[in-house]
């Protein structure tokens, strides 16, 4: 029996009588999904109807608690920021927010990184690049909670603590679209932590990311349009900020930094992840990516707690300018 086919009905019943799922409809389907209790067509065809008439916050919030139901409990301090990177590398060059996350880190903000991307360009590889940023890859849980009490920033694969989600997101290479489980990705924060940045490709996505975060209790919150989707932010241009501060919506403008008119992928730099290393280490020189770097760090930070609003970026030049030497691998 098709346990997921009431669910598919009333997304798909057609015009003037179907409807979007309510929170707990969302959350019984999805465990009807993880349970692996229907048929993966089934799978298929209510997260295509999902997508068809556009997802809503309490569909994501539904889908995000079934999520964590399955995963390992959490039993050390839960880290001070999350950052999800879910983001594809068509449209990206080097992955400088992971030295963004550094900075913030260094501000005494344990940072959990956690994700998994496809179609990664030469350079953009998130993973590929831990090793030249210093930042070590955790086996699970219980391993990222070791790892951020001892160097206080992680890096979590979505594989090694939520694999019924990495399958459901290599369905887009079956359906050929994305699919809502990326925003659910990207929501999910599976240690918990008060604080959160979330990145995005397209500009709805700002304020349904936030109110699904709302709905699940989220605190605090910042979601922005970043580089192919990640958090990090063009430093040439206003950029529109949305989330969450003391649980209620909220929004700002982070105003350019730099005079220039420039692509975050248009820096000086090669994109080959050495670079990375030579940048933080200061052997090689890129002001645009600087103000990449800094201004990316400057809303976490804010957003973290560990600098008031609009103080971000004095804090994260201090921070650059007291920066260690990394232990690369």
């Amino acid at each position: 029996m098709n346990e997921l086919a009431p669910y598919v009905r009333i997304l798909g019943r057609g015009p003037g009588r179907s409807r979007n799922l309510t929170e707990t409809e969302a959350f019984e389907a999805m465990q009807i999904i993880l349970k692996g209790e229907c048929a993966r067509e089934a799978v298929g065809g209510l997260l295509m109807l999902m997508r068809y008439r556009g997802e809503e916050p309490q569909e994501i919030a539904g889908f995000v608690r079934a999520f964590r139901e399955t995963l390992p409990e959490w039993s050390g301090p839960r880290p001070g920021l999350d950052w999800p990177t879910y983001a594809a590398g068509r449209s990206r060059g080097l992955p400088w927010f992971l030295l963004s996350a550094r900075l913030v880190a260094q501000a005494g903000v344990p940072v959990l990184l956690h994700g998994w991307n496809s179609h990664q360009t030469e350079g953009a590889d998130v993973r590929g690049a831990l090793p030249y940023v210093g930042i070590a890859k955790a086996s699970g849980l219980l391993d990222a909670q070791d790892i951020l009490a001892r160097d206080g920033i992680a890096y979590l694969p979505l594989e090694d603590f939520a694999p019924q989600g990495l399958a459901l997101l290599k369905l887009r290479d079956v359906l050929g679209v994305r699919s809502c489980i990326n925003t659910c990705m990207r929501v999910m924060n599976p240690a918990q932590a008060a604080a959160q940045v979330q990145g995005v490709f397209h500009p709805p996505y700002l304020t349904l990311q936030a109110e699904a975060s709302a709905l699940l209790g989220q605190q605090r919150l910042s979601v922005l349009k970043g580089g192919g989707g990640e958090y990090e932010r063009n430093p040439a241009k206003p950029i529109a900020l949305h989330g969450l501060r003391d649980g209620q919506l909220w929004n700002d403008t982070a105003q350019p930094i730099l005079d220039v008119h420039q692509r975050l992928s248009e820096t000086d730099t090669p994109h080959e992840a050495e670079y990375l290393t030579k940048f933080w280490d200061g052997s090689h020189q890129d002001n645009y990516a600087k103000a990449i770097v800094l201004g990316t760090a400057a809303l976490a930070l804010e957003v973290s707690g560990a600098a008031e609003e609009g103080a971000g970026l004095d804090l994260a030049r201090s921070l650059w300018e007291a920066r260690p030497a990394l232990h690369t691998a």
